[in-house]
């Protein structure tokens, strides 16, 4: 199982598997690359406005087929489409420096054709928003399928450059809704629109935001306080930990990707060691952190290690990895897994290549790590399996 390689820079080709996993159509997503082979040759982070050019343009496109269908009343057909082009649109975006031309409209293109798209198509997804230390958080809702009465609920976390839009497409809500499991995929502070809207930056702190999330599921009928769950893909294999350890409400934890010490990555990543997960890196994590220099973002990122943290962890916790991955050492997971002293169940799966999900967060093939993770909450949080 390997990573779909079609341009010479792990960073490009990582927005392509994101893509194609995600449910874009290979035909679009050639249509869109081919142009760039050119653009990518003057450099991973020069090119990307030529990429954000002919991925919105798919977008466009989309939605004026989309409006085709609307006019002939074909609402289910209009809504697959408008889908797609919100992924198109948001996986341009996310390539993009802080402050470029054309990202907001962008972002602001993605967030209204999802919202369309699966209203549309009447998928199981809503928009739920909360209070915020002076602003708002927001999140995508997906309800358990086939419970009587109050379900589980399992809180999804971004990592540092996704949305959760994205968290979305990943498929893991509509997998865990089958299982009986209901999530809520959560914008949180420094990704989505928690930091594009209303400029709220990455905390350690995570369970801050996690309690809030717990505070507003208490008031749902339609779930059970007894039964709630946190997982976070890429850097929320930090934030769900550090939540989990600190939130005693959660019953249950998993990581889709150990993101043990993300601190100490940063300085492999100054030494060039490992891949970056977007162009534009530094000034990327500069702007989520809130951060005015080198300097001023490795101190507002020190605390971003679970070392000490693992420890406070009593409940069942699962922690997942690639074999393979490039941008967090497979090292990570077995300090992640060794520090679980005080779990009541802990598990470690290491996704290799007799099955596939060996990249990062399961790149190449994101099937195994969802359906891993998902049996795995429904088997401790009283989900079903089959």
């Amino acid at each position: 199982m390997a990573l779909f390689e079609y341009f010479p820079n792990y960073i490009w080709n990582l927005s392509v598997a994101i893509a194609l996993e995600s449910g874009g159509r290979i035909g679009e997503i050639v249509d869109m690359c081919q142009p760039l082979r050119e653009a990518m040759e003057r450099g991973e982070d020069v090119g990307t406005p030529a990429f954000m050019r002919e991925w919105a343009k798919m977008g466009d496109k989309l939605v004026e087929l989309a409006r085709d269908d609307e006019a002939k009343g074909r609402l289910f057909s209009a809504g697959e489409k408008l889908k797609r082009a919100a992924l198109y649109f948001g996986v341009a975006e996310r390539m993009q420096a802080h402050g470029s031309a054309g990202r907001q409209e962008t972002y602001a293109k993605a967030l209204d054709t999802f919202t369309r798209g699966t209203t549309m198509a009447h998928d199981n997804v809503e928009r739920v928003v909360i209070p915020y230390e002076g602003a708002e958080l927001t999140a995508l809702l997906t309800r358990a399928e086939g419970v009587d009465g109050p379900a589980p609920l399992v809180v999804y976390c971004n990592g540092l450059d996704s949305t959760k839009e994205l968290l979305y497409f990943s498929w893991l809500p509509d997998a865990l809704a089958k299982r009986g499991i209901s999530t809520l995929s959560v914008d949180q502070p420094g990704t989505g629109e928690a930091i594009r809207l209303h400029d709220l930056p990455v905390t350690h702190e995570s369970e801050r935001w996690a309690s809030k999330w717990l505070d507003w599921a208490e008031t749902q009928p339609f779930v059970d306080p007894a039964r709630l769950g946190m997982t976070g893909i890429s850097l929320g294999g930090y934030f769900a930990p550090r939540a989990v350890a600190f939130e005693p409400r959660f019953a249950a934890g998993a990581v889709w990707g150990a993101n043990h010490n993300w601190a100490e990555v940063q300085h492999k990543r100054l030494r060039r060691e490992g891949e970056n997960p977007v162009p534009h890196y530094w000034g990327h994590v500069h702007w989520v952190f809130g951060a005015a220099d080198m300097d001023d973002f490795m101190e507002k990122s020190k605390g971003m290690t679970l070392d000490g943290v693992m420890q406070r962890i009593t409940v069942p916790f699962l922690v997942t990895h690639g074999e393979k991955d490039r941008q967090i050492a497979l090292d990570y997971a077995h300090q992640a897994y060794d520090q679980l002293t005080n779990s009541a169940e802990r598990e470690l799966k290491i996704f290799t290549p007799r099955e596939g999900g060996v990249e990062h967060v399961g790149a190449d093939n994101m099937t195994y790590g969802r359906d891993y993770i998902a049996d795995w909450f429904a088997e401790k949080l009283g989900g079903r399996t089959g």
